[in-house]
């Protein structure tokens, strides 16, 4: 690890501990030419995943499109903002833990959809609604006798 300050090539760690909930390790370093202090992170290398569309094209996973998603349908709903973070923290490392490298954005829907039920309903139903485009008040109603009919079980 290079020195911020005079560049030279090697340190010494001084401090190891983890960071964020152990998803990353600081590091506290000293330079061993000018002996300054400086601070690292080391962060767990994820290989990209790759999203196909309905459409058939591909783009890379963005875990920013999967909240803004949720958020438009928690709007004006009682869902925290680290309620939201949660669950697409636990859908993107479901998808890196899984072996696949290409997910659907069914498969992303369906994961969202099961979270968003068990937080609020009202959300649930919202986002049901774009992503399973429902196309007339029939397929709507459909979709709450569900979520009735689950509740009664």
């Amino acid at each position: 690890m290079r020195c911020p300050f005079c560049g030279y090539a090697e340190s010494k760690v001084i401090d190891s501990r983890p960071a964020e909930e152990g998803a990353t390790i600081r590091r506290r370093r000293e330079c061993l030419a000018c002996q300054k202090r400086f601070t690292t992170y080391e962060i767990m290398e994820r290989l990209p995943l790759v999203v196909v569309k309905r459409d058939g094209s591909r783009q890379t996973f963005d875990k920013i499109k999967v909240m803004n998603g949720m958020l438009r349908a928690c709007e004006k709903r009682p869902v925290s903002i680290q309620a939201l973070e949660k669950i697409a923290d636990d859908i993107e490392q479901e998808l890196q833990n899984s072996l696949e490298r290409e997910v659907t954005t069914t498969e992303i829907g369906e994961m969202v959809m099961q979270k968003l039920k068990d937080v609020d309903e009202v959300a649930y139903v919202r986002f049901a609604s774009v992503y399973r485009q429902f196309k007339d008040v029939n397929t709507f109603f459909e979709e709450l006798s569900k979520l009735i009919d689950g509740k009664k079980v």
